[in-house]
């Protein structure tokens, strides 16, 4: 695995990255929620921008993969901030941005902050608003009561070792819900959405669809995909959705 380089953005985070050289606009990876950039969707897209001559991005947020800092301390504010920060200073004009899960929620974020820097949009089992509609309202009073008592508790994961939600997590999500409020998206958006994602529910993307505003906007549902939307068919998918946004500009 090549050593990646690392940005030190104006909080003092330092985050792993890897960047390729290529035309515009470029493409940037978004990754999920306690993923890294050495996933089969990042390297897939890094692949294919180096096959097409196009500039790329991946990088791991703070707490996460070999960026700095504890998984713990961070929340979506400072996953935004660090993506915000990074996109800023490594990549000129507008890029393509490209959101898994987690980061589909912060591409929101941060298409509501700083549009000019998307040239278009695309999720992929987006989870916006997911601290608060997929865990608050999942919790029991006693995970309530232990998230404010001791200010964490501790959700099993199918990918390895528990997940350690915090509180901190939990009352910084209500600061960055994009579901609450206006959203427009003002350039070409694909969401893709598997109808066997366990982790995010079909019904979120229908959401996000009604939700938004935008002059070409689609929602691309494939039967049977998983959250993961790394198998071929769905690379594929992606793929196409991504050559798809490059014939709008």
């Amino acid at each position: 695995m090549t050593q990646p380089d690392f940005h030190t953005t104006a909080t003092g985070r330092k985050l792993a990255y890897h960047q390729t050289d290529g035309t515009g606009p470029g493409l940037v990876f978004l990754g999920g929620f306690k993923s890294d950039m050495e996933g089969t969707k990042a390297l897939y897209l890094e692949q294919k921008c180096r096959e097409n001559g196009r500039a790329f991005l991946r990088f791991d947020y703070s707490g996460h993969g070999q960026s700095s800092e504890d998984f713990t301390d961070g929340c979506i504010g400072d996953w935004a901030e660090d993506a915000m920060d990074i996109i800023a200073a490594l990549t000129q004009g507008p890029q393509i941005i490209v959101g898994s899960s987690m980061g589909g929620w912060i591409s929101l974020i941060m298409a509501k902050t700083m549009p000019e820097k998307f040239a278009g949009l695309v999720t992929i089992a987006a989870a916006p608003d997911f601290t608060a509609d997929g865990m608050w309202d999942s919790f029991d009073d006693a995970q309530k009561k232990a998230l404010e008592t001791d200010g964490q508790i501790a959700l099993p994961s199918e990918y390895g070792d528990p997940y350690i939600i915090t509180k901190k997590l939990i009352d910084d999500g209500n600061d960055q819900l994009v579901l609450r409020a206006p959203l427009n998206l003002p350039f070409p958006t694909r969401f893709l959405q598997g109808t066997a994602d366990a982790e995010v529910d079909v019904s979120v993307a229908y959401r996000l669809l009604d939700h938004a505003t935008g002059p070409n906007m689609r929602l691309v549902v494939l039967k049977d995909a998983d959250h993961r939307f790394s198998d071929p068919e769905p690379l594929q998918l992606l793929d196409d959705a991504i050559e798809n946004v490059f014939q709008q500009l």
